[in-house]
């Protein structure tokens, strides 16, 4: 289990970090002495967003601002832009929470169990591995599920507002196949083997001219019939020699359009002319090819379907919250 792994698991809780440096917190940690007095900061329709509950979500993270040493100027700059983005997230949370009671949208406990199976067992860590995480970030199990209760609801809300409103057709499932084509087509690896003689550096004119001959006399022998991988081992000067010259499997889009160029023209058992590279001259041969065949429309479909699906659900969320946000009575306090 590695700690990415558990923090690509923990999403939910991670919302919490930025709350961490909003400039009130940040000044009475660093003043001694001084008293937290709780007051609002802001008010979305018939509820409040208090300091104090800013406060609480901030906890686990306040030793980490402390730690950072920005200069004063540039750190107010920054706290002062995180306090907007922040109450604006909070204020989108408030709002869908009355949206959530509105419709009398719930999640049992079983169900909260459920997902947070799931998301272990999709992250390969233990339930003492999650706990550790939460309890190095200063959260309990029961933080957590709250988290998690929060996520299973919100996903309800957008289902019930968005998701069943949204109609994916077959003809939106083509188009985005035929124009994301290269995605789904067949992909082929040519096994290679090659024969290399270098020219060393700033070699003369007839220098060149006496390897390219030497390369000659080995491409005769091939087309003579006599096997790639022998003559590698006698005239190669790669690394790979003593192997016959065996490359190994490559895709054409892995290789330089020099080579891509000649490769794409051969069939199995076939070798390419003389290709004057930066490495020297070198002949190709295609010991095998491995085709892995394409996917069909019908085959993509459904992974086509979620993909639209996503990219129109964040679109509409985002146009849906401020819609919804144009008809509340919304009041920031600084």
């Amino acid at each position: 289990m590695t700690r990415k792994a558990v923090n690509q698991m923990l999403g939910p809780v991670k919302r919490c970090a930025i709350l961490a440096v909003i400039p009130t917190i940040v000044l009475i940690t660093r003043t001694l002495g001084a008293e937290v007095v709780d007051r609002i900061v802001a008010v979305v329709n018939n509820d409040i967003i208090s300091l104090y509950e800013l406060n609480q979500l901030s906890k686990p993270f306040i030793e980490r601002i402390n730690k950072a040493q920005y200069s004063i100027e540039k750190e107010q700059k920054i706290l002062f832009e995180l306090r907007r983005r922040i109450l604006n997230q909070l204020i989108d949370e408030k709002l869908t929470d009355q949206q959530l009671k509105r419709y009398n949208i719930t999640a049992s406990e079983k169900e909260i169990d459920t997902a947070i199976e799931s998301t272990k067992e999709m992250a390969r860590i233990t339930d003492e591995d999650l706990r550790a995480e939460l309890a190095s970030q200063g959260l309990t199990m029961e933080d957590y599920r709250k988290q998690v209760k929060e996520q299973l609801l919100r996903r309800r809300l957008i289902n019930l507002e968005i998701k069943s409103k949204i109609v994916i057709t077959q003809e939106d499932v083509k188009a985005y196949y035929e124009s994301n084509f290269d995605s789904y087509r067949g992909e082929k690896k040519y096994h290679l083997r090659n024969i290399i003689m270098a020219v060393p550096p700033m070699a003369s004119d007839e220098e060149k001219q006496a390897v390219f001959l030497r390369m000659e006399d080995v491409l005769a022998q091939l087309k003579q019939g006599k096997n790639f991988a022998a003559l590698a081992k006698i005239y190669s000067q790669s690394s790979l020699a003593s192997e016959g010259g065996d490359l190994g499997f490559f895709r054409l889009d892995e290789l330089s359009p020099q080579l891509k160029f000649e490769i794409q023209k051969l069939k199995t058992g076939e070798f390419t002319p003389i290709i004057d590279t930066d490495m020297g001259y070198q002949i190709l041969f295609v010991e095998a090819m491995d085709e892995i065949p394409g996917k069909t429309l019908e085959e993509v479909s459904p992974e086509i379907t979620d993909k639209l699906y996503s990219q129109i659900v964040d679109k509409k969320y985002q146009a849906w919250l401020e819609d919804l946000r144009s008809r509340s009575h919304i009041k920031i306090i600084y």
